[in-house]
Parts: C-alpha cells; sequence; structure tokens
C-alpha cells in the first residue's frame, strides 16, 4: 500500500513525516502542486491514503480529494491545513473519506493517530438483521451498553447511507417522549454508540451535530444484500424488534412478490 504527501512545502513535511512516522505498511510519495501528475500517480498506484494541504497557490486541497476519491472511492484522505477547517465545513460525499483534519504545526501524536485510525479501518462491521439485529467484527458478537445505542444503528443501516437528523431519530426511537428528555436520550444514545464503534475499532458512522452518516463501504449487511439482489427474503422478518421497521418489512414484501 501506498501514500501520497501533497504540500507546496513539502520538503519540510518530508523531513518531519521521516522523522516520526514508522510505518511498514506504505511507502510514502511525495508531491507539491502539479493536479495532472497526482491524479496521473493515482490511477496507476495502489494508494490507500493521502494527506494533502488544503491551501496551496496552485491548487485546492479540497477539490484535489474529490477528484481522488472519484478514481478510488476506498481512499482515505487527512486534510493539512493552517485554517480553521472542520469536518463540518465538508460536505456529506466527503466527509465520509476524511479520517483526519491535522492542523499545522504537525504533532506527531495527531499523526499517528490519523495512521491508527487508516489501519482500523481494514476491519468490517458484519450486520444481521433479519430475525434478530446482530453485529459482528472478526466473528465475535458486539456488545452494545444500552438498547437504544443499538437501536439507533440500526436505525442508521436502514438509512441506507442517508444522512440521519436528531430529528429523524427521535421521531423514531422516542416519539411519545418530551421533546427535551428526547434530545437527552439521543445524545446518550450517540455518545454510547460512538464509544462502542470506537472500542470494537471501526469507525462507520460519521459523528455530527445533530446529524449522523454511516459509512456503507465499512458495513457488510444482509439487508444490503437483498437490496442489491445477492440473496433472496427468506421466512424471518426484518428487524422485528423495532416497531418503525415494519414500512421497510412491507416494502421488502412488495419488492419479493
Amino acid at each position: 500500500m501506498q501514500a501520497i504527501v501533497v504540500d507546496d512545502e513539502s520538503s519540510a513535511l518530508h523531513l518531519f513525516l521521516d522523522g516520526v512516522v514508522t510505518d511498514s505498511k506504505r511507502e510514502y510519495h511525495f508531491f507539491k502542486d502539479n493536479p495532472k501528475t497526482i491524479l496521473s500517480y493515482v490511477r496507476n498506484n495502489d494508494v490507500d491514503l493521502a494527506f494533502l494541504d488544503v491551501n496551496m497557490p496552485g491548487i485546492n486541497g479540497l477539490e484535489l480529494a474529490k477528484d481522488l476519491i472519484k478514481f478510488n472511492p476506498a481512499m482515505k484522505i487527512a486534510f493539512i491545513t493552517g485554517t480553521n477547517l472542520k469536518r463540518e465545513d465538508l460536505d456529506q460525499k466527503l466527509a465520509q473519506s476524511v479520517v483526519a483534519i491535522l492542523y499545522k504545526p504537525l504533532s506527531a501524536v495527531e499523526l499517528e493517530k490519523a495512521l491508527s485510525i487508516v489501519d482500523k479501518e481494514d476491519l468490517i462491521l458484519d450486520v444481521k438483521t433479519f430475525g434478530t439485529f446482530d453485529c459482528f467484527v472478526n466473528g465475535h458478537n458486539v456488545h452494545f451498553p444500552s438498547n437504544k445505542s443499538k437501536e439507533l444503528l440500526a436505525l442508521l443501516i436502514v438509512y441506507n447511507g442517508k444522512s440521519l437528523t436528531m430529528d429523524q431519530a427521535i421521531t423514531a426511537l422516542w416519539p411519545d417522549r418530551d421533546l427535551d428528555k428526547a434530545k437527552i436520550l439521543y445524545r446518550d444514545a450517540v455518545w454510547k454508540l460512538r464509544a462502542t464503534l470506537e472500542e470494537i475499532g471501526v469507525p462507520c458512522v460519521i459523528f455530527e451535530r445533530a446529524l449522523l452518516t454511516l459509512r456503507k463501504e465499512m458495513v457488510r449487511c444482509d439487508y444490503y444484500d437483498l437490496l442489491e439482489g445477492k440473496r433472496k427474503m427468506g421466512e424471518e422478518d426484518f428487524l422485528p424488534s423495532y416497531e418503525w421497521s415494519l414500512p421497510y418489512q412491507n416494502q421488502l414484501d412488495f419488492i419479493n412478490n
């Protein structure tokens, strides 16, 4: 596997990375601000990670990232910036590929953290939605600290990669609760879900303010297999423990009749 580093001050960055990165899994290749050369390299090489400076004289790092993931949707992006760029400033599709935003002056600790996130993303969350809702990593059942954090993930599964707002989650999971109380319960479920995914090393959900998005490329699911025609509908009901799943069950019944 290979990583590219794009920065108009690449000589200084090269020295920094050479001194702090002990990553035997990748070769590092450095570029300045020639997008044609960069895209040509990515087309012809197995690049899994790109460190991109956001502001360079001849190229915009955000636009370059969009072009890179067109060629390789599985590529992970780490932005390097001296500005106050936040994940919520990115559009949804780009945000799904971003593993880190690193701020200048670069920190060795933050750099190593970004690399560890990429390595963890080799793991896949296996999801069973028919009969029961269960999740597995490397064959081991995932334990959720609360039923609602698990149900929240189930709701994200049926949203099929679309963003889930706080209001939509509350309507499905806490329909009869006072709104203020429901918001507290939602935040608690989000916190516990985030902690669970961090513990198992599968960061398959993008957490933003009042907005959640599933990273489908990190999930293997029987529901998605059925939607894609890779399996047939069996006798088991779809997410039978959750009342809000009934319309989805009816939709599946219609598709398979």
